[in-house]
């Protein structure tokens, strides 16, 4: 009974913790309590370890990063990621009002709480497939770990691996690391995504990013068809990079467009990270 208890209070308390970081940085968590049985560390997890951690038929929580709202589901199958489904109509109810109220193909940041551990996850929202559970949700989701893999090509998605570091609050590091190819396609990824979040943090002034935000909010599809020009063999020496990209864009008023858009991609020294010139794109796309 100690222990059930316990483990409701931290629910409310990690919840509570979540509602409070929406619209902020998102950091890896370690909180040690010696009354309270649990893990308060969020980890990054191989899909070897957690497959075996949640087999078939086990029930846990997902916590939502951006909302906090949280909800029970049961893995009821999949071999390369977790296919899962809310455990009852109140758990759909919940998970469809985190996606909008509208179910989608879109990747979110996650939580998944089972036992005393906290794993980093993404998660989509559309139903599809079987499904078995009287829950109102017609089909599974998905759940991807790292190194998780897709059902049909057997390849790692890389909107679910963003959103996996971002639940871990590893993001920043992980931009730190990347190429300006690199860095564009996961500004493509953010734009599809609509994660604002994300799409600021591959921006120059990322703070001051409610012009671009609302520009992009209109482009419902982004997509690079080719890289123009000779491609760089290393960027290690500069600071500049301009990269011309043949694009296909879909705005809700205007239509879809090919055009060839220019991303200045910048850096303030030669040991600092990446980042896209916020102005330049915004000329570009406007």
């Amino acid at each position: 009974m100690i222990r059930k208890k316990c483990y409701k209070e931290f629910i409310a308390i990690f919840t509570f913790i979540f509602v409070l970081m929406v619209n902020h940085s998102v950091y890896a968590i370690e909180w040690e309590d010696k009354e309270v049985p649990i893990n308060f560390k969020i980890e990054i997890l191989p899909w070897e370890i957690v497959n075996n951690t949640i087999p078939n038929r086990t029930n846990f929580t997902i916590i939502d990063i951006e909302t906090g709202l949280s909800f029970k589901v049961q893995r009821r199958a999949g071999s390369h990621h977790a296919d899962a489904q809310p455990l009852t109509k109140d758990d759909t109810q919940i998970m469809k009002k985190i996606y909008h109220n509208q179910w989608s193909w879109k990747r979110r940041a996650i939580i998944v709480l089972i036992n005393n551990q906290m794993i980093a996850a993404s998660m989509n929202g559309m139903p599809h497939g079987a499904g078995a559970l009287q829950n109102g949700f017609s089909g599974h989701f998905c759940i991807h770990f790292y190194g998780s893999l897709t059902h049909r090509l057997k390849n790692e998605d890389p909107a679910h691996k963003l959103m996996i570091l971002k639940a871990a609050g590893k993001l920043d590091e992980y931009l730190g690391t990347v190429s300006p190819y690199e860095l564009i396609h996961i500004f493509t990824i953010a734009m599809n995504q609509g994660d604002r979040k994300l799409l600021s943090m591959t921006l120059s002034n990322p703070d001051h990013a409610n012009r671009f935000i609302k520009l992009a909010e209109s482009i419902t599809y982004f997509g690079v068809r080719d890289f123009s020009g000779q491609p760089l063999e290393d960027a290690n020496g500069l600071i500049l990079v301009d990269v011309p990209v043949q694009v296909k864009i879909y705005k809700e008023r205007e239509g879809s467009e090919n055009k060839i858009i220019h991303f200045m991609i910048r850096r303030e020294s030669l040991t600092d990270r990446w980042f896209i010139d916020q102005d330049a794109i915004y000329e570009d796309l406007k």
